[in-house]
């Protein structure tokens, strides 16, 4: 068969996830040791060290992309992607907009006001590769929802490829960035981490890299943010007897043909299901122009799992957290309570993984390699800062007084506890006069 096709028995299927995670490893020694380098030089020397990488990396120093050429770029492109594109970011837009944060503030009783501000993050990076790895859909994934949260720049870098791509820089028009960069790689994030010439220092970096790209992120978090560390792309699929085999094929391979890396899989509780499925997926990757790619991905990291209830399925399916989830069943939300680690879950025959990547809304940056354990997809509240607010009069403070003081005491903070007491010192001494 096309997929090795495994029957559940405690054993199998933990050796699949053992699998996954090993893929997932992190970057290699001599790479981190490289990007150590370049971020350490750049920190030191500031521009001077970027244009340096730039040239030896890049081919030319870092340059501002000039709005006319993104005016030209977006002319220059076919008018159906265009429309595409638009349709795409008023669905993310939409969508972003209805889960925004805001400001608030709550009385809780006589005197005590709590509150929270939310505001935009000052200034924000989005790396966006360069080459065959130019994808506009992440443009606007990463730059339309920090738009809607309010930041007040947005800095694009891209590599200055000969001939950058069109595409992209129509997203970027379309998302409303602000500023658009060449340059790529690790010294671009150098640059955005510690600032360096015309290049400013921002608050978070988002946006896909190659093993480079992640290596510095990683290294720069702390001095700024950043949104994740993203591993190799990943589906997990649930489907039972009446899940269309051909579609579960085609959603299967929309994720084996990112890369070698990749990883397909697929629960179900029939075996002739199983076994439909991936005659479907060889038949139909045969015909696809990324078949070596394919056929390697699926042939590592590809895996049909036959469990004898779906609740079982549910169940592996909350271990590996993948990327992305599809539930293909005759009920697919009577299993949704079921199912509470994914990036992003995809309900029914005609919510395909695709139509997450491009079109529906939501943010298609999500965590990978089990981190959807704990981490959220990349949406407005990436790019939010939240405070606390509070106020309280004399007597609401009052109320509380002998009790923070006793807290205070209880913990040798002897200051903490005086900063209340003065405020109440000289009505109490007036009492005792």
């Amino acid at each position: 068969m096309f997929m090795k096709t495994v029957l559940a028995d405690g054993q199998a299927e933990q050796q699949v996830i053992r699998e996954m995670k090993a893929r997932a490893a992190g970057a290699r020694g001599d790479i981190e040791q490289i990007v150590r380098g370049v971020m350490a030089d750049v920190q030191q020397r500031g521009w001077d060290a970027v244009v340096e990488y730039a040239e030896r990396f890049d081919g030319k120093a870092p340059y501002i992309v000039e709005p006319k050429v993104l005016d030209d770029a977006y002319n220059a492109c076919d008018p159906k992607l265009i429309a595409a594109l638009e349709k795409a970011a008023a669905n993310i837009r939409d969508y972003h907009e209805q889960m925004l944060v805001k400001t608030w503030e709550w009385n809780r009783s006589g005197g005590e006001t709590l509150g929270q501000t939310v505001r935009g993050l000052s200034r924000v990076g989005i790396y966006v590769p360069g080459g065959t790895a130019a994808y506009p859909s992440s443009v606007l994934m990463n730059a339309i929802p920090a738009k809607v949260a309010g930041v007040g720049e947005l800095i694009m870098v891209t590599p200055p490829t000969e001939n950058m791509s069109n595409e992209v820089l129509a997203a970027a028009k379309i998302a409303g960035v602000d500023t658009v960069i060449a340059i790529g790689g690790t010294q671009a994030i150098a640059a955005l981490t510690y600032g360096a010439g015309f290049i400013p220092q921002v608050d978070k970096i988002v946006g896909p890299g190659n093993a480079f790209v992640a290596a510095a992120k990683k290294l720069a978090f702390g001095t700024v943010d950043i949104d994740m560390i993203a591993g190799p792309s990943e589906v997990l699929v649930i489907a039972d007897h009446t899940a269309n085999p051909t579609y579960v094929a085609a959603d299967l391979l929309s994720q084996a043909e990112h890369d070698k890396l990749a990883s397909a899989v697929l629960l179900t509780d029939s075996m002739a299901q199983a076994q439909a499925i991936s005659c479907e997926m060889e038949r139909q990757a045969k015909l696809l122009p990324r078949w070596d790619i394919i056929k390697e991905s699926v042939a590592n990291y590809g895996c049909a799992i036959v469990f004898d209830d779906l609740k079982d399925a549910c169940r592996m399916a909350d271990v590996v957290a993948p990327e992305h989830l599809e539930v293909v069943t005759a009920a697919p939300r009577e299993l949704l309570p079921y199912l509470h680690n994914a990036g992003a879950i995809f309900l029914g025959q005609y919510a395909p993984e695709p139509l997450g990547d491009y079109m529906a809304g939501p943010c298609h940056v999500l965590p990978t390699s089990g981190t959807a354990r704990f981490f959220s997809p990349l949406s407005t509240d990436t790019f939010l800062k939240k405070t606390s607010v509070i106020e309280y009069t004399r007597d609401a403070l009052e109320s509380y007084a002998q009790d923070i003081i006793a807290l205070a005491q209880s913990e040798h903070l002897d200051a903490h506890a005086n900063s209340i007491a003065v405020r109440f010192a000289e009505e109490n001494d007036n009492e005792n006069r």
